[in-house]
C-alpha cells in the first residue's frame, strides 16, 4: 500500500551549501521509510529552501517495480530505502543517476555511498549480538562465534530472507569469502534454539522469556526497548547484554539507510539538494535519531539512547558489496538449510 503526503515549511533554518540553494519548486520523494518523524525533516528542507517535498511511502520492492511501470515518465526524483540490500536492487534495476557531487563526497565516508555515486548512506545501524546476562557467561565476541558448537541450542535469528541477515552473510562473503560464509551459516543453523521467526525484536524477546541466550538484531531494535515502551522487552533490557562483534578483527557490520537520484529524475538538482541537505548537523542528527540510529558524517554527536550502547570499530567495507553478493547469500542459506 502507497501513503502520499505533502509537507511545507514550518520549522527553523538549517544550514545550507551555494549548490543547496537551487530555489525551485518541488522534490518527488520514493520512501520506504515509515517514519512519521520525518515529516520535521522535509519541512525544514522546505523552510530552508522553498522546495516541497511530495513523499510517496511504500515497501522497497513495491516501489521499484511502480518506477518501473512509470518509465521515462516517472515523477519520482529520490529513491530512498532502509537497507543498502534494497537501494542495490532498485540501482541494478536502473533506476539510479550517478551523482558527483562535493558536499557529499566529503561528508560521508566512502565506504557508506556507491563508488560512482548512485547511491549515498544517510544513518548507519549495526548488526549486534544480545546475550542473556544471567544464563551465559562466556557471549560470542564474533559472528563467527555463534557457529561455534559452543553454542548448540542458544540462538535467535531472523529468517534467511530478512534484508538485514542477507546483507550479514553477503559482507562475510566480501571479507571471507564463499567456503568460509557456508560454513558459517551452517553452523548457526546447528546453533538455533528455534526456527527462524518473528522480526529482530522478536529475537530479543526470546532471551526475555527464555527460548534462548543468544539474539543478533539490529542496535535500534534494542535502543528502541531503551528509550520507549516495547512490548515484552522494556524493563526487561538489563536482562541483556550487548556485544559489538569483531573489535579485534573487521569490525562490526553495519548497514545504512540510504538514498539515490532516480534515473529519470525531472527535478534532478533539487534532489541534490536535498541529499546534500540531509548531510547538515542539524538534518543528519534529526534523521539518525528518529529511529536511534547513527550519523554517518564524522563530528555529528549520537543522539543519547544510541550513544548508550557505546562506541565501537565498524567493518570498513564498501557497502556495495552486500548488494553485489546478495544473491549468493540467499544461495548460501538455501544450500545449508537456514529457513
Amino acid at each position: 500500500m502507497f501513503k502520499t503526503t505533502r509537507v511545507a515549511c514550518l520549522t527553523a533554518l538549517m544550514g545550507l551549501t551555494p549548490a543547496m540553494a537551487a530555489w525551485a519548486q518541488e522534490v518527488n520523494i520514493y520512501s520506504s521509510r515509515h517514519y512519521d518523524t520525518d515529516d520535521a525533516l522535509y519541512e525544514a528542507f522546505t523552510e530552508a529552501t522553498g522546495i516541497e517535498v511530495n513523499r510517496l511511502e511504500g515497501e522497497a520492492d513495491e516501489l521499484i517495480a511502480r518506477i518501473q511501470a512509470e518509465g521515462d515518465n516517472s515523477p519520482a526524483d529520490i529513491i530512498l530505502t532502509v537497507d543498502i540490500g534494497r537501494i542495490w536492487r532498485a540501482d541494478s534495476a536502473g533506476l539510479l543517476q550517478p551523482v558527483d557531487s562535493d558536499v557529499l563526497n566529503e561528508r560521508i565516508p566512502e565506504n557508506l555511498r556507491h563508488p560512482e555515486g548512485h547511491w549515498f548512506g544517510l544513518s548507519q545501524r549495526a548488526r549486534l549480538i544480545f546475550y542473556a546476562k544471567d544464563r551465559l557467561d562466556n557471549p560470542p565476541m564474533t559472528y563467527a562465534d555463534l557457529a561455534d558448537p559452543e553454542y548448540d541450542d542458544k540462538i535467535c535469528i531472523r529468517s534467511s530472507t530478512n534484508i538485514y541477515n542477507l546483507s550479514l552473510l553477503a559482507s562475510i562473503v566480501a571479507n571471507q569469502g564463499e567456503e568460509k560464509a557456508q560454513e558459517w551459516a551452517a553452523g548457526v543453523v546447528e546453533n538455533m534454539a528455534r526456527d527462524p521467526e518473528g522480526g529482530d525484536t522478536d529475537q530479543l524477546r526470546g532471551i526475555v522469556s527464555g527460548v534462548c541466550d543468544i539474539a543478533v538484531a539490529n542496535s535500534y531494535y534494542f535502543a528502541r526497548a531503551l528509550g520507549s515502551d516495547v512490548e515484552g522487552l522494556t524493563g526487561s533490557t538489563d536482562q541483556i547484554g550487548v556485544v559489538f562483534p569483531d573489535q579485534d578483527g573487521n569490525g562490526t557490520h553495519v548497514n545504512v539507510a540510504a538514498a539515490g537520484v532516480a534515473v529519470n529524475a525531472p527535478n534532478r538538482d533539487n534532489a541534490i539538494a536535498f541529499l546534500e541537505w540531509l548531510t547538515t548537523p542539524a538534518a543528519q542528527s534529526h534523521f539518525a535519531d528518529q529511529n536511534n540510529e547513527f550519523p554517518v558524517v564524522e563530528g555529528v554527536e549520537t543522539g543519547e539512547v544510541a550513544a548508550s550502547l557505546g562506541e565501537f570499530k565498524a567493518d570498513s567495507l564498501n557497502l556495495n558489496a552486500l548488494g553485489e553478493n546478495q544473491a549468493k547469500a540467499q544461495e548460501i542459506f538455501n544450500a545449508v538449510g537456514f529457513q
